[in-house]
């Protein structure tokens, strides 16, 4: 394995690359790390070239001033063009990461081989958090900032930003002509039938049901699992990509 550290925008940003095959870059979401990321990426590396990294404020990134979404798109356009790969990359987008993922394809498609979206990058009809779910999100807001250095105001407004970019992400996926895989949650917001998970639930399915009426030719895996699928499913994932065509 191989590290760099990529200096931009003010911001350190780690970059590790291991393994040997297809070239195949792993983008992370909100609150999540590399480090997090650990058994997904070990089996990734037994069929590809495996470059992971850190989002700002995450993981050993270092901290900044500027969270949002396209400070964090900038962060995956500084690594993307830091590396130097024999062929474009399958790029693999774990839920913020997924978002990433779609906004630099649809403005770099040369630059992709490939799109893996796990759990992310879902045009979603209407806003996934409303007035209701406020209090809900404030709170959990609260509990994943002990994990990052974004503290839970910025948590908070990211996670009302994606909505806003998720209501616009289907012209960004008209302009993707790779082939594109999604590995979905069945339950996002687990499995109770009580309180906002059957709202949150469908209106993901509805999503991806979206999606694939405007682009008949994603593919699409549901999987039964939570948001943290790819913590909990890491071995079925990494199957799912390792038998991808070309893959």
């Amino acid at each position: 394995m191989t590290t760099k550290t990529i200096h931009h925008d003010g911001v350190t940003i780690p970059m590790i690359r291991g393994g040997r095959g297809r070239p195949l870059v792993l983008c992370p979401g909100l609150n999540s790390t590399q480090a997090d990321l650990h058994e997904l990426t070990a089996l990734l590396r037994r069929d590809h070239d495996v470059v992971t990294f850190d989002l700002r404020g995450h993981g050993l990134a270092s901290a900044s001033d500027r969270y949002s979404f396209d400070a964090f798109l900038s962060d995956l356009v500084a690594v993307l063009t830091a590396l130097d790969l024999p062929t474009a990359p399958l790029l693999v987008g774990y839920s913020l990461g997924a978002d990433l993922a779609v906004h630099y394809a649809s403005e770099r498609p040369d630059a992709v081989a490939g799109l893996v979206l796990i759990d992310g990058a879902n045009p979603l009809p209407e806003p996934f958090i409303t007035d209701a779910d406020l209090a809900e999100f404030r709170s959990l807001a609260d509990d994943l900032a002990h994990s990052t250095r974004l503290t839970a105001h910025d948590i908070h407004d990211l996670n009302l930003e994606i909505d806003v970019v998720r209501s616009a992400l289907l012209d960004r996926y008209r302009k993707i002509d790779h082939p594109i895989s999604l590995i979905m949650s069945a339950n996002i917001a687990g499995d109770s039938a009580e309180g906002r998970a059957p709202r949150h639930n469908q209106l993901w399915r509805a999503g991806v049901e979206r999606l694939v009426r405007a682009r008949p030719h994603t593919s699409t895996t549901w999987l039964d699992a939570d948001h943290r699928l790819v913590f909990t499913h890491a071995p079925h994932i990494a199957e799912i990509i390792r038998n991808l065509p070309g893959c």
